[in-house]
C-alpha cells in the first residue's frame, strides 16, 4: 500500500481509535483521530489523499449524520463505515449516500485495510479530476465575453461563417477570436476544446 494517504478514525471508543491507528501507522499511512463527528468537522480541511474511518453511532452528530454533512465532498474524501450495532437499513442508507464499505465491529485488520487501500485510490483520481478542472477553469476565465461566445457556438458545432452570422460579426473577425480561444485554452484542436469544456463544466465536490 503506497505510504501516499491520511486516514481520518472518528470512534468515541479510546480503545477503538490506538488499534485503528496502529493499524493504518504499520502500512506507513498518516492517522488523526477524533472521538466525535463535531470535532472532525472542526478540523482544518486540506485537500490530500485521505479516507475517512467512521463509527455509525457517536455522541451527538451520528456518522450518517457527518456522511450527511460532507454530502459530495465524499468523492474526496470515501467513507468506510465501521459499527458493532448496525442494522440492514442503516447500510443501504448509508451505501445509497455514497458510503464505500459498511464493515461490522471486530473489523478484520486485511479486510480493513483493503477497504483503505480502495478509499485512497478513489481519493487520488477524484482529487486529479479536481485539479484539471481547476486549471480548465482558470483558462476559461482568461477569454473574454466575446471569446466566451464563439468558443460556445464553436464547441456547438457551428463553422466560423454560421458564428459570423450568429454574433453579427465578421467572418475574419471570427477567425481571429477563434484563434485566440484555442490559443488561451492550449488547445489543439476543436475536439479536444469540447472535451475540455466538458470537464471544466463538471465540478468536484466543495472544499
Amino acid at each position: 500500500m503506497t505510504a501516499d494517504g491520511t486516514v481520518y478514525i472518528v470512534d468515541d471508543e479510546e480503545s477503538v481509535r490506538r488499534a485503528l491507528s496502529r493499524l493504518v501507522r504499520s502500512v506507513g499511512l498518516a492517522v488523526e483521530t477524533f472521538p466525535t463527528a463535531q470535532a472532525f468537522l472542526d478540523r482544518e480541511r486540506v485537500d490530500r489523499p485521505s479516507c475517512l474511518v467512521l463509527d455509525v453511532r457517536l455522541p451527538g452528530l451520528s456518522g450518517l449524520d457527518l456522511q450527511t454533512a460532507l454530502g459530495t465532498r465524499q468523492e474526496i474524501l470515501p467513507i468506510i463505515f465501521i459499527t458493532g450495532r448496525g442494522s440492514i437499513p442503516m447500510s443501504v442508507r448509508a451505501m445509497k449516500d455514497g458510503a464505500l464499505d459498511f464493515l461490522r465491529k471486530p473489523v478484520e485488520s486485511q479486510e480493513l485495510l483493503d477497504a483503505i487501500r480502495r478509499a485512497l485510490m478513489r481519493s487520488r483520481e477524484a482529487l486529479s479530476r479536481q485539479a484539471e478542472r481547476d486549471v480548465l477553469a482558470a483558462r476559461l476565465a482568461m477569454l473574454t465575453a466575446r471569446e466566451r461566445e464563439v468558443l460556445d457556438l464553436v464547441v456547438a458545432g457551428m463553422l466560423n461563417k454560421q458564428i459570423a452570422v450568429e454574433l453579427g460579426a465578421a467572418e475574419k473577425t471570427i477567425k481571429v477570436h477563434r484563434g485566440r480561444v484555442m490559443k488561451k485554452m492550449e488547445a489543439d484542436s476543436v475536439a479536444e476544446l469540447v472535451r475540455m469544456t466538458q470537464k471544466a463544466s463538471t465540478r468536484g465536490a466543495p472544499a
